[in-house]
Parts: structure tokens; C-alpha cells; sequence
């Protein structure tokens, strides 16, 4: 298979890796934004924009307040996807698979990472509730911010999710919409990638 340039590479991980970090000199803001879809228990699809905080060995991690709409979501299907799309490098990496909580040490390292205002919002906001007025959300970061001090503990209902994929999706633009793709799938993540050029 003619994988060579920028598909190059036996570890989709890696690759995802390598082009992440190219986007993150190109790409004006955001270089590690994704579009995260859900389903509801209705099956009607939810998208939004979260911050990809980690590439893993066989992993994508990012955080999120568990009892959001998309927290949710993902804890009663198991299941997640996403797209990283780069305008810079006219570059898009498409995910799907299984998803699992990361509430360990790994989660108390990020959070304690956070800036301290971003720390007591997370205390503060009921993510995806009705709000009443932006006055009464700084009157409960406030009040967090006098009760929970210098050094907030990480919230109970606050940690990461890790997708494990099934499905990786390598894009990038050609001329005249002629564009290459490669998808890297397994039936299950025990199974070797197996690795298909795709019409565009």
C-alpha cells in the first residue's frame, strides 16, 4: 500500500501524535480541539467541542464534567466518536470506539494542573442545567472560592474519558477534491490494525 509522507508509520497512535504536534505550529487556536459526538438514549446524535488532552499508547483522553449532557451520554452508550480538523495543514483525523472513565491519579495530576479559576469553575458549574443568570454562576464560583481555598480538591463529579478506538480515519486534502484517505480499523482492540485506502 502506497502509505508514505504524512501516512507513513506502522502506530496510528503515533502518526496522530506527529500531526497534532505539526498543527499545533500552524494552527491559529486550539491545535487539539475535536468535535465530540454522543447519542442519546434515543439515538439522536449530540456534537460539541472539547479540548483533547492526551495521545496515549492506544488512547485519546480528554476531561469534562460527568454529570453534563455529554457525560451522560457517554456513560450510557460506552461508546464515543470525534474529529481533530486542521485548517492550517487542510488535515482531519476522524475516531471511533469504546470509552471508559479515567478518575485516577492521572485525572487529580490534570486538575491540579488547571489554573486555579478554572479549578473552582469546575466546583461551580452544573454543566448543561438550566442557569438562571451569569450573576448567580460567579456567586457560586464565589462561594467555592471561599470554601474549597487555595488548593480545591478535584471535584467527585469531575475527571477524564479515554476513547479507545475501533476506527482511525486519516485525511488530507488533494487537488481536485481528490483527496487521500486511510482508515485503520479492529473488530476489537485485542485485533491488529488493519489498514484501507479509501476513495475520497
Amino acid at each position: 500500500m502506497d502509505r508514505t509522507g504524512i501516512f507513513a508509520g506502522s502506530d496510528p497512535f503515533a502518526l496522530a501524535q506527529a500531526w497534532l504536534t505539526e498543527a499545533e505550529a500552524s494552527e491559529p487556536n486550539d491545535p487539539n480541539a475535536i468535535a465530540l459526538a454522543t447519542v442519546d438514549d434515543d439515538g439522536l446524535p449530540n456534537v460539541r467541542m472539547v479540548l483533547l488532552k492526551e495521545i496515549e499508547a492506544d488512547a485519546f483522553v480528554f476531561y469534562t464534567n460527568y454529570t453534563s449532557k455529554k457525560g451522560q451520554e457517554i456513560d450510557a452508550a460506552g461508546k464515543a466518536a470525534f474529529v481533530l480538523h486542521w485548517k492550517s495543514l487542510r488535515r482531519q483525523i476522524r475516531v471511533r470506539g469504546t470509552v471508559t472513565r479515567e478518575e485516577g491519579p492521572k485525572a487529580d495530576e490534570y486538575y491540579t494542573s488547571r489554573s486555579l479559576k478554572s479549578r473552582i469553575g469546575a466546583w461551580a458549574s452544573q454543566q448543561s442545567q438550566p442557569l438562571s443568570s451569569r450573576e448567580a454562576l460567579m456567586a457560586e464560583a464565589a462561594k467555592h472560592a471561599l470554601t474549597k481555598g487555595t488548593n480545591p480538591p478535584r471535584p467527585p463529579f469531575w475527571g477524564g474519558f479515554r476513547i479507545r478506538p475501533v476506527e482511525i480515519e486519516f485525511w488530507a486534502d488533494g487537488p481536485f477534491r481528490l483527496h487521500d484517505r486511510f482508515r485503520w480499523d479492529r473488530p476489537t482492540h485485542s485485533d491488529d490494525w488493519k489498514v484501507t485506502r479509501l476513495n475520497p
